[in-house]
C-alpha cells in the first residue's frame, strides 16, 4: 500500500482548523456529520465550541454523539443533551443524539472477536462524515484519537457494550462483567471502526479525519474526573486515512522531548494502545505508512 498523506499544522486555532480541513481537498456533500465526544460533565479536555464551531458551521455540520454504556451523566439522550448544551456545542449546531430511538447493525468483516457492529440509528441519515477526535490517553484502550472516535463514538450504547465485551454481551450492565484479555478488546475496537468505514464506502458516503492533539491527558474526555494536561500541546494532524492518522499522533508523543511524554507513553503501552493500529491496518482500513505534510507554518 501507497503512504497515505497525513497533513500537520502545529497551529491550534480555528482558523488552522479550517485550513487542514481544506488541505485535504474534499468536497463533502449533503448532510455532514461532525462526530465529535461532548465530553462526560465534569471533563474539561473535550473540544471547546470556539475552536471547532467555525468548521463545523461552515460546513453546516451537525454534531454527532451517541450515549455511553457507563453510568454517568450521558447514558440516555436527555441528560447527554443537556451536557451538550453545557458544554456548548448546541450554542454553534445542532446536536444528534443518534441512538436516541435506537441503532441497527452493520457487519464485521474477517473479524476474529465481532460478528457485526451496532451503531446509532441516526448515523445513516447523513450524506459525508467528520470524524473530529480529540487525541490524548484513555483508561481501558490506552490512546484515543480517530479509530476510537469511529468504533466506541458511533455506537450506540448497546454497540458499546458489545465492543467493550469482545462480542459476549450487548447489554450495557452484564458488559463490564465479561472478563477479556486486553488485546482482544483493542481488536475489537478496529474491528468496529473498520466496520464503519466499510459501511460508509458501500454507502458511498465520504469521510475525512482530523485530529486535534492539545489537552493531553492520560485520561479520556469520558472521564467525570479527568486528570490535568501531562504534556504540551502537539498541534493538529488531517487525513483521509485513519491509520495513518492515528499513527502520526503516536509517532509524535514518542518522538517529544516534552518530560511529561513519559506519563502518556506508560498509560497508552500499559494497554496496549499502539496494537489497534498494525491490526486495524492488517483488516484493510489504512496504513501505517504515511508521509507527514506540514502546512501553516508561514
Amino acid at each position: 500500500m501507497d503512504k497515505a498523506k497525513v497533513y500537520f499544522t502545529p497551529n491550534i486555532t480555528s482558523d488552522a482548523l479550517i485550513k487542514i480541513y481544506q488541505a485535504l481537498g474534499v468536497k463533502l456533500p449533503g448532510k455532514v456529520g461532525v462526530k465529535v465526544s461532548t465530553g462526560e460533565d465534569g471533563a474539561k479536555g473535550y473540544l471547546k465550541a470556539d475552536l471547532i464551531g467555525p468548521l463545523v458551521k461552515s460546513l453546516n455540520g451537525t454534531i454527532l454523539e451517541c450515549n455511553t454504556a457507563y453510568g454517568g451523566a450521558r447514558n440516555n439522550a436527555k441528560d447527554h443533551m443537556k451536557v451538550a448544551e453545557k458544554h456548548g456545542f448546541t450554542s454553534f449546531a445542532d446536536v444528534d443524539i443518534m441512538d436516541a430511538d435506537g441503532d441497527f447493525k452493520i457487519p464485521v468483516h474477517h473479524g476474529k472477536h465481532l460478528k457485526y457492529d451496532l451503531i446509532g440509528k441516526n448515523f445513516a441519515n447523513y450524506d459525508s462524515i467528520v470524524n473530529l477526535a480529540h487525541g490524548k490517553g484513555h483508561i481501558m484502550g490506552g490512546f484515543g484519537a480517530n479509530l476510537k472516535n469511529q468504533s466506541i463514538g458511533i455506537a450506540s450504547r448497546d454497540g458499546k457494550a458489545y465492543i467493550h465485551s469482545c462480542g459476549k454481551t450487548k447489554s450495557p450492565k452484564l458488559c463490564w462483567m465479561v472478563k477479556n484479555e486486553q488485546i482482544d478488546f483493542i481488536e475489537s475496537m478496529a474491528e468496529a471502526a473498520t466496520a464503519v468505514a466499510d459501511y460508509l464506502k458501500e454507502q458511498g458516503k465520504p469521510i475525512v479525519y482530523i485530529t486535534v492533539m492539545n489537552a493531553l491527558s492520560v485520561d479520556c474526555d469520558c472521564d467525570a474526573h479527568q486528570g490535568d494536561p501531562v504534556m504540551g500541546d502537539l498541534g493538529i494532524v488531517a487525513s483521509l486515512d485513519p491509520v495513518a492518522n492515528d499513527q502520526a499522533f503516536i509517532d509524535m508523543i514518542w518522538a517529544s522531548t516534552d518530560p511529561g511524554a513519559a506519563q502518556l507513553k506508560e498509560r497508552i503501552d500499559s494497554r496496549l494502545g499502539r496494537e489497534i493500529l498494525p491490526y486495524a491496518e492488517s483488516l484493510g482500513l489504512g496504513t501505517t505508512k504515511y508521509e507527514l505534510i506540514k502546512i501553516g507554518e508561514e
